[in-house]
């Protein structure tokens, strides 16, 4: 078996060449807002012709860098219906961010990803999407953190959508020769270091294989700098990986589906019990407890995010329904009962990466709104759930 080489031409340091078992595979290492590192990627696959060129895209990223109408294609709904909303908002946190950076930079996100498959359609060299569907990467992401990590992300997220920190001309010299979107996932990956395996190592071996798997002798691969390392490093020890290992959902852990059936089961037990115990007038005035402890929170939520009146009432029916059952929260009800009644605007959904910048325009936004309407009503819902139980535990056990 041939051992595996790196090769070196007349190409900047971006640019590695890693020669294993008679094939030739060309690294080239790009920073995501550099219009640099776009220039030379047309260089390269110019100059090597190669027999395949990779990306690092998924075919759901390449259909939203390339579709200019793509926000009037979103099914609100349908994302809703599959309990995906909370994955569009960080997605959506993700793509605000460094789209401000690539304001910044004067040049847009993912514009060397495109100039790399424009210049494969132009020589008619087939192209190769080799990264990991990001919808399954960022479920994997969330579902490998806990709660608390859950919070922690979303809470430092937000907050740092609104922040518009100065960058000095030393800090765009060196943003531009990195890898934004690699760099913003290490620094993910360090501030929840849960998330460095999904983020980046997985993502790593997935590329490595996709590009092991392309066609022909001579593979040209266009990749954020920040993986390049771990990429070589996969292609020279031929270390080859089941992809469908990293492309499952986690399921729930058993714990967390015992704790989801098992607060209801202890709820309706304990009702149960009072009603026997001490009758069913007590039994009722515990029923009712649980309906306003989790329907007025769930409400007042709603109506903090400013959701029609009508997604206000159904909060309040709602949040003390979804509180006995794991399988859906009072989030995704309000959620698409305002899609219902007040669905976003074109312009609006235009617009959602500059409005989550304005504090402000999360109100007026309407699918901004949707969003503060799942995360306040389900706040709600999960306050009330909490105080329901203390009470009606408490009853039942002054009654003993």
């Amino acid at each position: 078996m041939e051992q595996s080489t790196t090769t070196t031409r007349d190409y900047p340091q971006d640019v590695t060449i890693v020669e294993v078992d008679g094939r030739e595979f060309i690294i080239i290492g790009t920073a995501h807002v550099s219009q640099e590192s776009a220039e030379l990627v047309r260089q390269v696959i110019s100059q090597e012709q190669p027999d395949c060129v990779c990306v690092e895209l998924d075919p759901q990223r390449y259909k939203t860098l390339t579709e200019k109408n793509k926000w009037e294609n979103l099914d609100l709904k349908e994302v809703i219906r599959r309990k995906q909303l909370t994955t569009l908002l960080v997605n959506l946190i993700l793509s605000t961010y460094q789209k401000k950076l690539g304001q910044k930079l004067g040049v847009m996100p993912g514009v060397e990803l495109l100039e790399a498959t424009k210049a494969a359609q132009e020589a008619d060299i087939p192209i190769a999407l080799c990264d990991r569907d990001v919808r399954i990467t960022l479920r994997r992401a969330w579902y490998s953190m806990s709660f608390w990590e859950k919070m922690k992300l979303l809470t430092s997220g937000l907050v740092g959508i609104f922040e518009s920190p100065e960058i000095s001309e030393e800090m765009l010299t060196e943003m531009r020769q990195t890898d934004v979107l690699s760099e913003m996932m290490k620094e993910l990956g360090e501030f929840l270091p849960v998330l460095k395996q999904v983020l980046i190592d997985e993502r790593d071996t997935y590329i490595a294989q996709k590009t092991r798997e392309a066609n022909g002798q001579c593979v040209v691969s266009v990749v954020g700098a920040g993986h390049v390392e771990g990429i070589c490093h996969a292609l020279r020890t031929r270390s080859n990986r089941d992809l469908s290992e990293v492309e499952k959902i986690p399921s729930t852990s058993p714990i967390w589906q015992v704790i989801g059936w098992g607060i209801p089961t202890i709820i309706l037990g304990a009702i149960a019990y009072i009603g026997y115990s001490q009758g069913l007038n007590a039994a009722g005035e515990n029923i009712m407890l649980w309906v306003l402890a989790n329907g007025i929170p769930s409400a007042i939520g709603t109506a903090l995010a400013l959701g029609h009146p009508l997604t206000v009432i159904t909060a309040f029916v709602a949040a003390p329904l979804t509180s006995l059952t794991p399988v859906i929260g009072a989030g995704y009800v309000t959620a698409f009962m305002q899609v219902y009644l007040q669905p976003p605007k074109v312009k609006e959904l235009q617009s959602v990466g500059e409005d989550m910048n304005h504090l402000k325009k999360w109100w007026q936004n309407r699918l901004l709104r949707v969003f503060l309407v799942f995360i306040l009503s389900g706040l709600g819902s999960l306050i009330g759930t909490y105080v329901g139980a203390y009470g009606i535990l408490s009853n039942m056990a002054g009654g003993l």
